[in-house]
């Protein structure tokens, strides 16, 4: 009974403190997430010299050859920046948060997750930098970082899990 209580304060002022944010959590946990604009976070990549591609060279989120970034949450903007300063790497996002992704809490539609193109830059630097966590269901081997984001090497590209900017 506490633990409802303490959560319905913490969705109460989360709301109060963060409007438009979205507060995601299962028991015993509640924290807000902050979702941005496609304008915002693209403000956000090129300040750090973050480029995007589409195979349909658009930015629909309904449309799954576009590249989009509507609602995507603020702390995976940031950990793309942080991603692109730790590394200086030219980063080319691929994947955001438009339909055709796989579904599920942590999604590509829900915010978490951006998928980079492949080089031989970024991936030297997860491979020596992250630590081997094994495979995905899937079959893709997975690095976290030290803040527990996670990257998994689908091939093409690499699918990163932003539960967290990054040390921002």
């Amino acid at each position: 009974m506490r633990s409802v209580r303490i959560r319905s304060v913490l969705t109460a002022l989360a709301l109060v403190v963060a409007p438009g944010a979205v507060v995601i959590g299962g028991a015993g946990e509640a924290f807000a997430v902050t979702k941005i604009s496609h304008a915002t976070a693209t403000s956000m990549f090129r300040e750090v010299g973050i480029t995007w591609s589409s195979s349909g060279n658009c930015s629909d989120r309904y449309n799954s050859t576009c590249t989009s970034f509507e609602q995507l949450n603020l702390a995976t903007a940031q950990g793309a920046q942080t991603l692109k300063r730790a590394t200086g790497c030219a980063l080319n996002i691929t994947g955001g948060t438009e339909t055709g992704h796989a579904s599920g809490t942590y999604s590509h539609w829900n915010g978490y997750k951006l998928d980079y193109a492949k080089s031989t830059c970024l991936t030297s630097y997860i491979k020596n930098t992250f630590t081997y966590i094994g495979v995905r269901g899937d079959g893709a081997p997975q690095y976290q970082s030290g803040s527990g984001n996670v990257y998994a090497d689908e091939g093409n590209h690499w699918d990163v899990l932003y539960y967290n900017c990054g040390g921002c």
